[in-house]
């Protein structure tokens, strides 16, 4: 077995105070996608990735998706999109309200590693670390999220409530937020500095922060099948149109007598384009692997820089790499790679990094792929 597989499969057995004690082995066998779980002081000692300041620095950036929450009392709910002016969020000692910032591990180092303490599930089903200020009783109201989530408490006290999956979830109407309209909690917590609590999809969920609060949320999604099928076919489609085919030709097409009506060889033609388009085994893993790898819109990759063989390298840590038996994927693109180029590409993908002796195993082909990576700003020099 490869030296980092084997790292890895020690550390999927040894107990973890992140996860209470279990081990990552036991507690995807005992929690991942079954039941909730909350760990008191999973991260004792913790702190913000950033702070109050800085976060709301970040909110002012159009390189950053972030939205404001309000409570409107009797009214509801106001939902506002960044990005702010700093004046245009509320006052400090103002109750009732909320910042949130996604995708904070693409902007900031520290978040970055502490999404990274979550590698024991596939990084394929990562979306993003996000970060949530609150005023004294902010919060987003009862909802529930199609994605399993870890919520660790950074910062001051919020008052957690949650209620298992329900056929009779219902929605209030009129709302710019998903709010739970029969919200019936089964079970509460207060959360300080260092807990964290962890859901599966569809679990009804409300936090309200008790003072001045700062959470910060692991999210790993799960595709929905239409939306994911639309996704592959949409590429299918993209790539089977890039590519030349046989033009349709009906020269024993009789003169119509029912105009309106479909001709056969027409739908012939069509079922036949389809099944080519499919007919290649790599079509769909392909497809997947670059849908999974696509970074999101927001996402921007600083100027890149050359490389001198050898060098030790890592990912960018805005970079999503991934691979299969035959392909490596990486923000959107795939690439076939077979033998010893594979096992190294597979190696940065899982370990996100690559000491410099690693590095002299590459064929100069796959040196030179990995200098287009490095040119985009994909990857970035291994300091230490």
């Amino acid at each position: 077995m490869k030296v980092w597989l084997k790292i890895a499969a020690m550390q999927a057995h040894l107990p973890t105070p992140l996860l209470g004690g279990l081990s990552p082995r036991a507690f995807m066998q005992a929690h991942w996608q079954k039941k909730p779980m909350l760990v008191r002081q999973a991260l004792p000692g913790v702190a913000s990735p950033v702070t109050r300041s800085e976060m709301f620095e970040l909110a002012c950036l159009d390189t950053v998706e972030s939205r404001l929450v309000e409570q409107a009392g009797a009214k509801g709910w106001r939902l506002k999109h960044g990005p702010f002016q700093r004046r245009q969020l509320p006052a400090l000692k103002r109750p009732g309200w909320t910042l949130l910032v996604q995708g904070l591990d693409h902007h900031v180092q520290a978040a970055h590693a502490l999404l990274e303490r979550f590698n024991f599930v596939p990084r394929a089903r990562l979306d993003d670390l996000m970060l949530s200020y609150a005023s004294h009783g902010g919060g987003v109201g009862p909802h529930l999220d199609s994605y399993d989530v870890f919520l660790i408490q950074v910062h001051g006290q919020r008052r957690w409530r949650i209620a298992p999956p329900s056929p009779g979830h219902s929605l209030v109407p009129n709302m710019p937020l998903k709010i739970l309209g029969n919200f019936k909690p089964t079970q509460e917590w207060l959360l300080e500095p260092g807990d964290m609590l962890y859901l599966p999809p569809l679990w009804a969920h409300e936090g309200v922060a008790e003072g001045e609060c700062m959470t910060a949320s692991v999210g790993f999604r799960s595709s929905r099948a239409g939306e994911l099928a639309a996704e592959l076919l949409q590429r299918l489609a993209d790539d089977a149109a890039a590519q030349e085919g046989a033009l349709y030709a009906d020269p024993r097409q009789p003169a119509a007598r029912q105009p309106g009506r479909i001709p056969p060889r027409l739908a012939g033609f069509a079922k036949k384009s389809v099944r080519k388009a499919l007919a290649d085994a790599d079509a769909l893993p392909r497809a997947l692997g670059e849908a999974l790898s696509e970074p999101k819109p927001q996402v921007v990759f600083d100027v890149g820089f050359e490389i001198r063989w050898p060098q030790a390298l890592q990912l960018d840590r805005r970079t999503r790499m991934f691979y299969d038996e035959r392909h490596v994927f990486i923000n959107g693109e795939s690439f076939r790679a077979a033998g010893r180029d594979a096992e190294l590409l597979q190696q940065l993908a899982d370990t996100r990094a690559l000491p410099l002796q690693a590095s002299k195993g590459f064929s100069v082909g796959a040196r030179r792929v990995i200098e287009q990576w490095a040119l985009a700003g994909w990857m970035s020099l291994l300091t230490a």
